[in-house]
């Protein structure tokens, strides 16, 4: 999959997950929702994608694995 196609799906995977994640408290999800909203826009950089990450891999490890494989790809495409 090339890095040009694989981000939006990689956003569809994080939006499906977050409307899965039914335990998230409301700061997370409020963190999150903004997260894909600026990684939509492509105005986030790598090094937020993975902030992210870490801060969601204890209790929500799936969501965090997609924030790193978003943020690779930025890296990828140089953003």
């Amino acid at each position: 999959m090339s890095t040009g196609s694989e981000l939006p799906t990689l956003l569809r995977r994080l939006h499906a997950e977050l409307e899965r994640a039914t335990a998230l408290d409301h700061e997370s999800r409020e963190l999150l929702t903004v997260l894909a909203r600026d990684l939509q826009k492509f105005d986030s950089h790598r090094s937020s994608a993975r902030e992210y990450a870490v801060r969601f891999e204890a209790e929500h490890p799936e969501v965090a694995a997609t924030l790193r494989q978003i943020a690779d790809l930025f890296g990828k495409a140089g953003i």
